[in-house]
């Protein structure tokens, strides 16, 4: 472990490497693991997950594999794979050539599984499941043993390889650890180990007709790959005695398991199969809407990698279920953002702004700064001319006190470009606000009066002429409460979700530089907010933009 890693505040899981490192354990290497089961998309909690396990591994001088627990082929997909080797990679992490698969070792697996039979410490059990959970016991009562339990070791070996041959319709027996029924943890009460599911393999096809649990691959995975530290969420703490059992009745290398808390996020649902709801159920639109918190979703919302890895170091690690208000999050975005992202001009609500003394027929290019704070970013050209357009809601025609933007009399400053005054009001026959007449000061070129007069209101704007049309997509929190789980009775948290988690705006304009900008690339329309090109502006041939965030939280002060 390097210096300046030293120096910090370790927590309670580096804490228990740093020890395990200093004693020598495991000949002081550090490998871990993060192995996802490919069912579906990798959402914020797996973020977590992923910094820790390759965080600890780079600060420890040691490795991470990256594995798919490919388990049980009915709810894996090619496509869940393949994205989850994607969101790694952009997050900003490599597993070099340690890219492995809990179906690389069936064949391991199902040798263990027959030394286990052969210890007499596993058996064929006949039961339907529900008989079987029935018989299972309950938190204050023990369990019943299995009437299969006593069944002899060669009738067990049997019976077991004409499962793997498939001579047995899908789950009519099971393998079962032979453990103890009477136990206090319900999950050492003769848990199946392997069940017979006649469905082809994504990777390996029709080769097997019995798949292990996930409880007997995760370990032995873990030992066969030499793992040290087995770093899982907190539900996984009860299972860990059912961990240990499988690496010291079989003989094998031993790895250590950790729990930490998961991630619980306010307004966030985290749940995979509430989110598989809000999915089937046209809630969103798909695994990837900029609304869920799956790295699909907030990739296409605008996302840094970097403020997901932030917020994750932020966060830090805990031994008891917390909740994490979603501000933090928002927060460090916007920190990343506004030190890499580009400034853009646009406007959400145009307003027709004619310069009555700039002379008709003209155009030119004003000097726009990209990033105020980021030196080495440069400078672009604008567009300017007599008509410009501006957001209606920074004109008022009747302003109170202390309202700093345009209104009839006032002057104010066009961001990068002219002081201008409103001179007039135009309005159409019912009354609508339709156009604001203005004269401007041709000395304040870029944004200064040789005056040396001050204005107190800057304002943004486009050239009415050569803006670029575009749908901007206003995506707000998806539930409109801080838990969204938490409901009356007789509802559930679909109730809870927020009508109001995207707007579409069909009107808006953006300077034509927009266009050029890649899809998924985030930045921002200066006094509005962050966004990004989205995927499908390409198809259907118009631009189209995300609201990543707003440019502070305004979401408290009014819901408060």
């Amino acid at each position: 472990m390097n210096s300046e890693n030293s120096e910090k505040s370790l927590d309670f899981i580096r804490m228990r490497i740093k020890e395990d490192q200093e004693n020598g354990k495991n000949d002081g290497s550090v490998h871990t693991r993060f192995p996802p089961e490919p069912n579906g998309y990798l959402h914020l909690g797996h973020a977590k997950s992923i910094c820790l396990n390759f965080g600890v591994a780079k600060e420890f001088g040691g490795s991470c594999n990256l594995r798919l627990d490919d388990t049980n082929p009915v709810a894996e997909k090619t496509e869940y794979a393949e994205a989850i080797r994607e969101d790694v990679r952009w997050l900003g992490f490599d597993w070099e050539n340690r890219l492995f698969h809990s179906s690389d070792y069936f064949e391991q697996l199902f040798e263990w599984a027959k030394q286990l039979i052969k210890a007499d410490k596993a058996f064929v059990c006949d039961l339907p499941f529900d008989e079987m959970r029935k018989m299972r016991g309950t938190l204050v009562s023990p369990g019943k043993n299995s009437p299969f339990r006593n069944r002899s070791i060669e009738e067990n070996l049997d019976l077991f390889e004409k499962m793997r041959n498939g001579d047995f319709p899908e789950g009519a027996k099971t393998l079962r650890a032979k453990i103890d029924m009477s136990s206090p943890n319900i999950n050492m009460r003769d848990p199946v180990i392997y069940r017979i599911i006649h469905k082809d393999h994504p990777k390996t096809g029709d080769l097997w007709k019995i798949y292990p649990s996930y409880d007997f691959a995760h370990g032995q995975s873990d030992s066969i790959e030499g793992i040290t530290h087995s770093l899982c969420t907190l539900e996984f703490e009860h299972h860990r005695p059912l961990y240990d059992w499988f690496c010291e009745n079989l003989g094998i290398h031993h790895p250590q398991q950790i729990e930490f808390a998961r991630l619980n996020l306010t307004y966030v649902v985290m749940s995979k199969r509430k989110m598989l709801r809000l999915v089937e159920e046209g809630h969103v639109d798909g695994w990837d809407d900029p609304r869920m918190p799956t790295l699909q979703g907030m990739r296409r919302r605008g996302f840094s990698a970097q403020s997901i890895v932030d917020f994750s170091e932020r966060v830090g690690l805990a031994k008891r279920e917390n909740v994490i208000e979603v501000e933090l999050l928002e927060h460090c975005l916007r920190q990343d953002l506004n030190k890499r992202a580009q400034r853009r001009l646009g406007v959400l609500n145009p307003l027709i702004l004619t310069i009555e003394n700039y002379p008709q027929g003209q155009s030119e290019e004003i000097n726009a700064v990209n990033n105020p704070e980021d030196s080495n970013a440069g400078t672009r050209k604008v567009p300017f001319s007599r008509n410009i357009l501006i957001d209606r809601n920074d004109f008022m025609e009747d302003p109170p006190k202390k309202y700093f933007r345009l209104a009839p009399g006032k002057e104010v400053r066009l961001k990068y470009a002219y002081y201008v005054t409103c001179r007039e009001v135009i309005k159409s026959e019912d009354g609508e606000i339709c156009e604001v007449i203005c004269t401007y000061d041709p000395e304040s070129r870029g944004g200064d009066s040789p005056d040396g007069r001050k204005v107190k209101g800057t304002i943004q704007w486009v050239d009415a002429q050569k803006a670029i049309p575009c749908d901007i997509r206003l995506y707000d929190r998806l539930s409109s409460v801080p838990n969204p789980e938490e409901t009356a009775e007789g509802e559930d948290f679909i109730q809870n979700l927020n009508p109001d988690s995207l707007t579409t705006l069909r009107t808006s304009m953006t300077e034509p530089s927009v266009m050029e900008m890649d899809d998924g690339v985030t930045f921002q329309l200066e006094r509005i907010g962050y966004f990004c090109k989205d995927k499908d502006s390409t198809s259907q041939n118009r631009l189209l933009l995300n609201r990543t965030v707003a440019l502070r939280d305004s979401w408290g002060k009014s819901n408060k």
